[in-house]
C-alpha cells in the first residue's frame, strides 16, 4: 500500500492518503438527516487514493460522523469488518470551477466487488491542479453523498 505522507500540491500528484482518525465533527447537524439502516454491516475505510492529505481530514471527519447518524459501524484498520470501503479520487479544474470526482468501490473481506458508489461534487475555483481549490465543505459534500448512498443500498439489500 503506498504511503500515507503528504505531498506537495504543485509539484506531485496525490497518493494514497489514510482517513484521518473518527473526531467529533460539529457539522454534522448541518447535513440532511439520514435514514436510520439497520444492518449488521460493520465498514472500514481504506485508505483513500487521489486525494491529497490537506483534502482527506474533513472527508474522514464528516464520513464518521454521517455514518454514526445513519446507524453504521465503523470499524478501525485491522478490525473485523464487513465490508471495506476502497475510494478513489480526481480533482479536475476548468473553466473557473473544479469538480472532485470520486468512486467508492465496498468490497467484501477478501476483496471481491459487492457494489459501487461514484459521483461528484463541483466547487467555484479551477486553479492549478485542482486540489488547491477544494474546500472542506467540498469534501463534506462528497462524504453525505457517500453515506446517503450506501444507506440507500445496504437498506434495498435488506430488502
Amino acid at each position: 500500500m503506498p504511503g500515507t505522507q503528504s505531498q506537495p500540491v504543485q509539484t506531485q500528484p496525490p497518493t494514497a492518503t489514510a482517513l484521518a482518525p473518527p473526531t467529533d465533527a460539529a457539522s454534522e447537524s448541518a447535513a440532511a438527516p439520514l435514514q436510520a439502516v439497520t444492518s449488521d454491516a460493520r465498514i472500514q475505510f481504506a485508505p483513500v487514493i487521489g486525494a491529497t492529505a490537506e483534502a482527506v481530514p474533513a472527508l474522514s471527519r464528516r464520513l464518521e460522523a454521517r455514518a454514526r447518524q445513519s446507524g453504521l459501524a465503523i470499524v478501525p484498520q485491522g478490525g473485523n469488518a464487513s465490508m471495506i470501503m476502497k475510494g478513489y479520487f480526481s480533482a479536475i479544474a476548468d473553466g473557473g470551477k473544479t469538480t472532485v470526482i470520486y468512486v467508492w468501490d465496498v468490497l467484501d473481506p477478501s476483496g471481491n466487488r459487492l457494489h459501487r458508489i461514484q459521483g461528484q461534487q463541483a466547487t467555484p475555483g479551477g486553479n492549478g491542479d485542482g486540489w488547491s481549490s477544494v474546500t472542506s465543505a467540498t469534501m463534506e459534500a462528497v462524504a453525505d453523498s457517500t453515506i446517503n448512498q450506501l444507506s440507500t443500498w445496504l437498506t434495498q439489500r435488506q430488502s
